[in-house]
């Protein structure tokens, strides 16, 4: 412990639990039944609820985007948990809305949260989230009385009538990462995995993913399993100590192949209740990329009981690839019912669309060449307004 030239106090460590103090699910204004979807395109709609595990998939509205999404999730977060202590947010997405201004930035100014705030945007597909958590961790370890504002928001797209077509879908999850948190605390031990890979990817100039599906599950199964024998290697928890894992769902039917592959590689066997708890919100958000895992972990609190005082396993994964296992002991009053609900409501408050609706704001795209203002839609907080002079504007909806 050390003291600053004016005497306050200053620590580089902590023996403080980190972790998130509190979290807020954020859906998209549309949403498209993938019954429907089926039907258009001539496949048994099975394929889609019970082969890949979705019944719904999130869809922007025109005046919608991961800013959006991400800004009304934080600010909901922030009506509960208040400002006081936070200096950081940390926006993770792949499907950011400027090569170079971070949506952090744009999140920041919507929120009206002070210049005395650091604001940064994170990419490495789909694990980004964790990877602004851990970041978050840090800075909260070396100053505990900080918090950190994490964002992971994603509109997952691919091309009309593709095999990638029904793993589309459009979310966010806000997580307040504090000291001594109310939710989860994470522990300081994980277990990493990155190489080079490209099962998965989005080139500069193109406005949807490239896949390479078989490739991709092996990545994801060589992550999972690479993170979890590091994190025996640190000394982390043994599959035994474990309630459940919660896991990166680009489907949900990915969370039960992954704890397939875990179960045969440690001996033991996870509750595959505890799969379909975490499975709620994705399944009807479809693909969230950054946000699918923390999606996931919010279905399983607010879904599973007896979880205070019980240590879960939190996988994310990323394409191209990097993996992480990290473990965390859930508190003591996790169970919001008030927070379920709302969520509950949220989904069910999203507005059905045709098909033929969802494929003209699939190839609705907005290019910085020409002035346009978009039509007001979206309920949520905060809308995209629309280009002017080639930059993207944003306004508060109220």
């Amino acid at each position: 412990m050390t003291s600053n030239r004016t005497g306050e106090s200053t620590s580089t460590s902590s023996s403080a639990s980190i972790g998130i103090e509190d979290l807020e699910l954020g859906a998209s204004h549309h949403v498209l039944d993938l019954g429907r979807l089926a039907e258009a395109r001539g496949v048994d709609p099975a394929k889609y609820t019970r082969g890949i595990g979705l019944d719904e998939m999130g869809v922007v509205a025109a005046d919608e985007d991961v800013v959006t999404l991400g800004a009304s999730a934080a600010a909901r977060l922030l009506e509960r948990t208040g400002t006081e202590g936070l200096r950081t947010v940390l926006f993770a997405t792949e499907s950011g809305v400027d090569q170079s201004k971070s949506g952090a930035v744009i999140v920041h100014g919507l929120l009206g949260l002070p210049s005395s705030v650091r604001s940064v945007e994170l990419k490495q597909a789909c694990y980004a989230g964790a990877a602004a958590v851990q970041t978050a961790i840090g800075i909260v370890a070396r100053r505990p009385q900080e918090k950190v504002l994490v964002i992971a928001a994603d509109v997952a797209r691919y091309g009309l009538g593709t095999s990638g077509e029904p793993t589309q879908g459009a979310g966010a999850v806000a997580l307040l990462i504090a000291a001594d948190p109310a939710l989860l605390a994470i522990d300081p031990v994980s277990g990493v995995y990155s190489a080079d890979v490209d099962d998965f990817w989005r080139p500069n100039d193109s406005t949807t993913a490239l896949v390479n599906g078989r490739l991709s599950i092996s990545a994801y199964k060589n992550a999972l399993l690479g993170a979890w024998d590091d994190l025996q290697a640190q000394g982390g928890p043994g599959v035994d100590e474990l309630e459940a894992v919660v896991y990166h769902q680009p489907f949900t039917k990915m969370a039960v192949k992954a704890q397939r592959f875990l179960d045969q590689h440690t001996g033991g066997r996870l509750d595959p209740e505890a799969l379909e708890q975490g499975a709620v919100y994705d399944r009807r958000l479809g693909n969230t990329y950054t946000a699918s895992l923390w999606a996931g972990l919010a279905a399983l609190l607010d879904h599973r009981e007896g979880l205070e005082g019980r240590r879960i396993g939190l996988f994310s994964y990323g394409s191209g690839s990097a993996g992480e296992m990290l473990t965390g002991t859930v508190q003591p009053g996790y169970a919001r019912p008030e927070r379920a609900a709302a969520t509950r409501a949220a989904l069910d408050a999203r507005v059905p669309v045709t098909v033929e609706e969802y494929e003209e704001l699939h190839e609705r795209l907005l290019g910085s060449d020409e002035d346009v203002e978009t039509p007001r839609v979206t309920t949520a907080p905060f809308r995209f307004a629309g280009v002017q002079e080639g930059a993207r504007k944003y306004e508060a909806t109220a």
